[in-house]
């Protein structure tokens, strides 16, 4: 590490430290407050006044919600360099069952997936890049993004808006809550780290009639029950076992009587992959699967397939980079390597256009006898302390970057 990087680390730690009360309490609000994908209204406005207080640049709106900022740097003549840094701020439609005097105070809403900790995060990781401004060798991107739990997400629909063409970043950082992860600790993974998502949606059309002559109608019923089985073949007798891949079939809807057998029966689930071929492949063998299936049991079925988010795949040079820098920050021990999930994240629309990488923020607790809740969970419940944790990783993942694009290019 040279001097200068030492520094700058410790400028961060202590600042980092003095702002954690504060951005806790911004946690906190934004938690009580919960607002679902394209409503972030009320949070959009707290982050708009806290950057605007920083005398960060709030640039023009590219969607109805979110806001994007921007930290121009000045240690560096070759200040057009450029990272992005990344929060996603909406919640889900959960009632919340924690007992904190901080819990969501809007019915049928939660920030049950560390939205509220993101925002917070990074946030704080503005305030302490902004105090640092002058040795920042470059501009830093903030995008506060909305509608990351509903598809097409609000990544694809900031991209389409003309994010990536006013603006040219080198490379996009994000983190994310994981409660399996310890508290203090930073997971990276190169490569695909979370799955690409498709959301399906099976018809299947039979002639309803008489329970008691079933051999005068054609089931719809059973023809769904034989699709069920059968598509679960296609992980075990398509795909390689050395690919992740899960396709699950989660609703089934039909009939409304015991002696009615109807004339039609709804199914949907998930497909995910880590592997753009694979998925493809899957998506073309279940919509063979399930037409011929009816068809054999005197039915006819559609298959309806809605594409959800691509593979996160993280750079592997941008990752080692990274891991290197997080090292300098935190120490061996709390830079962990991490498996990939099949859980899906918009990120990856990011990552279709510069290097990036997706971490893994490490908030579960170290109590005895209590239970971490996963992600989407009612009883959803990260550490804070993990807070600082994260405005760490981010404040000098900015710094670091932009400091090796700038001595590469003199």
């Amino acid at each position: 590490m040279f001097d200068n990087s030492l520094f700058i680390v410790e400028k961060i730690r202590k600042r980092v430290d003095e702002l954690y009360p504060e951005i806790v309490g911004i946690r906190r609000e934004i938690h009580r407050h919960p607002e679902l994908s394209f409503q972030e209204f009320r949070t959009t406005a707290l982050i708009r006044d806290y950057l605007l207080k920083l005398g960060l640049k709030v640039e023009h709106d590219f969607l109805d919600t979110g806001v994007v900022a921007l930290l121009e740097g000045g240690g560096s003549d070759k200040a057009s360099s450029l990272v992005a840094l990344r929060a996603d701020i909406d919640a889900l439609p959960l009632q919340e069952e924690n007992t904190h005097d901080f819990c969501s105070r809007e019915q049928g809403r939660m920030h049950a997936c560390g939205h509220d900790m993101h925002t917070a995060i990074l946030l704080g990781t503005a305030a302490v890049l902004s105090e640092i401004r002058e040795k920042l060798p470059g501009n830093v991107l903030f995008i506060f993004q909305p509608a990351e739990e509903k598809a097409p997400g609000g990544a694809k629909l900031l991209i389409d808006a003309g994010l990536f063409q006013e603006y040219d970043p080198s490379a996009v950082f994000a983190l994310h809550c994981f409660p399996d992860i310890p508290a203090g600790k930073v997971a990276l993974h190169e490569g695909g780290v979370m799955a690409a998502a498709d959301e399906l949606y099976i018809t299947v059309y039979g002639e309803g009639g008489h329970a008691s002559a079933p051999h005068k109608a054609a089931d719809p019923i059973l023809a769904a029950a034989h699709i069920i089985t059968a598509v679960q073949h296609l992980v075990s007798r398509v795909t390689s076992p050395y690919e992740p891949v899960v396709v699950s079939l989660c609703s089934i809807k039909g009939g409304n009587a015991t002696n009615v057998i109807p004339g039609k029966v709804a199914i949907s689930g998930t497909l995910r992959a880590m592997n753009e071929g694979v998925r493809a492949q899957i998506q073309e063998r279940l919509r063979e699967t399930v037409e011929h299936v009816a068809k054999g049991l005197g039915c006819r079925a559609e298959l309806e397939i809605v594409k959800g988010y691509p593979v996160v795949v993280n750079d592997p040079e941008t990752t080692r980079a990274l891991r290197e820098s997080l090292v300098d920050y935190f120490g061996m021990k709390d830079v962990v390597e991490c498996e990939p999930s099949m859980t899906a994240e918009d990120f990856s629309n990011y990552l279709q256009y510069c290097p990036g990488v997706f971490m893994k923020l490490g908030t579960g607790r170290n109590v005895a006898g209590k239970k971490d809740m996963f992600l989407h969970s009612p009883f959803f419940d990260p550490d804070e302390s993990s807070i600082a944790t994260g405005m760490g990783a981010m404040s000098y993942a900015a710094f670091s970057w932009l400091t090796s694009i700038n001595n590469a290019q003199q």
